[in-house]
């Protein structure tokens, strides 16, 4: 009769059934030394198209990352089969750490965040100046994202020839934010992507805008061969007729420029719960030393705040404080006021 417990000796122990097989369990995982560098394309229902060296595969997540997941702009190690033939599928078994995030929530009640674009250097916030109108409150909080995030902003103004971009401009100017104003002619004759394609090379870019501001039109226009080498792939592996913008997609410019765009999905709201407003200060260089002077958890817009007394000394200017104010209050506000 066998003893377990106190007393198991050790031919107890290696006798003992095993109703997965005699193969002993190790928590030791494979380091996959061979591993082929990739970059994510877009996920489509657990499928995640990756560009690795020149081809386009097919992979999906492997089981040991358990709940990390891989989004687009994610730079990743693939196993099994590379060769990016119909049919085919690897595994991805690593990500590899990221330089910045773009992150959204649903809205501002939603604590589950959302990363949208993973190593992204800029962030381009599409709005049109009219039809639709600009929507300040919907671009102060892609502001807050992207700094928080790491990214650079660029502001793309569309449809200048119904609207001059004055008011819209004077906003953001304490900002320094750069940015490109184009009109609707340009917009379809390809001359707006010249313009943008100048604050594009060797970056990776996301675009964001709300319905009807011109930012898939824009991202066509940037990268039409791409756009149907890669979404054609994923129409094959998905069994989807029409690729829309459900989800991001990246996609390379021309080997002269360099660089990537993102089209990211048209956002209605942008959700800030997940930011911590403390961080959104490091965005403003010239008032961040004035708060060394601030109470702890200073809100800076408080009577206690020492940014006021570091502006009236001359130390910034006046304008840079009030929109740091603005962005801050950006999470009590819906995008709509």
């Amino acid at each position: 009769m066998r003893r377990y417990g106190k007393h198991t000796d050790e031919d107890d122990i290696r006798s003992r059934p095993n109703r997965k097989g005699n193969r002993p369990r190790t928590h030791i995982r494979p380091k996959h030394e061979d591993a082929a560098g990739g970059l994510v394309l877009t996920v489509d229902r657990g499928r995640l198209t990756c560009l690795v060296e020149d081809r386009i595969v097919t992979a999906m997540k492997a089981r040991e990352l358990g709940r990390k997941a891989a989004v687009v702009g994610d730079r990743v190690a693939l196993v099994g089969d590379l060769s990016g033939k119909k049919d085919t599928l690897a595994r991805i078994v690593r990500i590899e750490e990221r330089t910045s995030v773009l992150r959204r929530t649903a809205d501002d009640d939603d604590p589950y965040e959302r990363v949208v674009v993973a190593n992204a250097d800029q962030l381009a916030i599409v709005t049109a100046l009219a039809d639709p109108e600009p929507r300040p409150r919907l671009i102060d909080r892609c502001l807050v994202a992207a700094f928080d995030g790491g990214l650079t902003p660029l502001l793309v103004m569309t449809k200048s020839d119904l609207a001059p971009p004055d008011e819209l401009l004077g906003l953001y100017g304490a900002l320094d934010i750069p940015y490109v104003v184009t009109s609707r002619e340009e917009l379809e004759n390809g001359a707006a992507a010249d313009l943008v394609r100048e604050h594009l090379a060797g970056k990776i870019t996301a675009f964001v805008g709300h319905s009807g501001v011109g930012k898939t039109t824009l991202v066509n226009t940037l990268v039409p061969e791409e756009r149907r080498r890669v979404t054609g792939h994923v129409n094959a592996v998905t069994g989807r007729g029409r690729h829309t913008t459900t989800s991001a997609l990246a996609l390379p410019l021309s080997s002269r420029t360099g660089g990537w765009v993102v089209d990211t999905p048209g956002v209605r709201s942008f959700g800030l719960a997940h930011i911590d407003p403390s961080r959104v200060i490091h965005a403003f260089p010239d008032l961040e030393p004035g708060t060394e002077g601030c109470p702890r958890a200073c809100s800076h817009d408080e009577p206690d705040c020492a940014l006021d007394a570091w502006v009236a000394e001359g130390h910034a200017d006046p304008a840079r404080l009030y929109s740091l104010r603005r962005l801050l209050a950006t999470r009590e506000r819906t995008e709509g006021d």
